[in-house]
């Protein structure tokens, strides 16, 4: 039996309605070991992958995107892992170009594809690492009155960088492969991280390690995004994870301006969602993280 070139790491929570169509694409494919994490799923998310040729690992709880990628990651041991979210999808011939971009380049550690939605519009998975001016600029909506300046906005929004090849900061972590040595160099995923920032943080640590982050457009993944949370539930989680990375990358003055900002921002979505109760709260949630109180 071959052994597997790229093992694809999936992390399941709630995710029933697109799993299948994520797993399917890549199980047959020789050079391809699936395995699928079940992260205590209420929805029993590996139910409609059980009858592929997949490995399943259920986690028993649910310790986040993180710890359940690591898990999976520990369960294989190709030369290069791909994390895919749940609700990406990512075909064959697609996945190898990333295996070729990285192994024509021996400096980089990560490559990333093109993303867009199901119906073909462009994502915007390239990221500049977060600063204090960027999230003040948001928090201040500036970004929406320069959205292609680098310092209003963490996300890059200029349509021509996704045509060619490129080496953003960061990467979306909904797709993206990761050549193994370099994955178990810098330890994997940081698991203090529950959702959000553990790519950002993963980029931020290869790139001080000294490995390149590649962004590779003649790759494509499609994502739907946002299908296993309802609107506004995850903010709070994504502000804490925020203050989360600028505490272990920042100095104390710069992490204490991010999260003056960080509270700000929340502030300010707070009151310009007064209209969207679900939205409402959340951003309530959030300003409630960067004060510091519990929940």
């Amino acid at each position: 039996m071959q052994a597997p070139l790229v093992d694809v790491i999936l992390v399941a929570y709630n995710s029933r309605s697109t799993l299948r169509l994520a797993v399917q694409r890549l199980v047959g494919f020789a050079e391809v070991r699936v395995i699928v994490v079940d992260n205590a799923s209420p929805d029993d998310s590996v139910a409609v992958v059980a009858d592929l040729p997949v490995e399943i690992i259920r986690a028993g709880f649910n310790g986040g995107f993180a710890a359940g990628s690591n898990l999976g990651a520990r369960r294989g041991s190709a030369p290069f892992v791909l994390l895919l979210n749940p609700d990406a999808t990512i075909g064959p011939e697609d996945l190898m170009t990333l295996v070729g971009a990285l192994t024509a380049t021996p400096r980089a550690g990560l490559a990333a594809p093109r993303v867009e939605h199901p119906d073909g519009r462009l994502v915007w998975s390239q990221r500049r690492f977060a600063r204090p001016c960027s999230t003040w600029a948001q928090a201040l909506f500036l970004h929406r009155v320069w959205p292609l300046a680098g310092w209003t906005d963490e996300v890059i929004r200029d349509p021509a960088a996704y045509d060619t090849s490129a080496s953003p900061e960061w990467v979306s972590g909904a797709c993206m492969l990761i050549r193994r040595s370099a994955w178990e160099q810098i330890g994997g995923l940081d698991e203090r991280y529950f959702l959000y920032c553990e790519d950002q943080d993963f980029c931020r640590r290869l790139r001080d390690r000294g490995h390149d982050v590649l962004f590779e457009p003649s790759a494509t993944a499609r994502h739907v995004g946002g299908v296993s949370s309802n609107a506004g539930e995850t903010l709070p989680i994504a502000a804490q994870s925020r203050l989360l990375y600028a505490e272990h990358h920042f100095t104390c003055p710069r992490a204490a301006l991010q999260r003056a900002g960080i509270a700000l921002s929340a502030a300010t979505h707070m009151l310009s969602n007064a209209r969207r109760p679900a939205l409402r709260r959340g951003h309530a949630g959030a300003l409630r993280r960067a004060l510091g109180a519990k929940a």
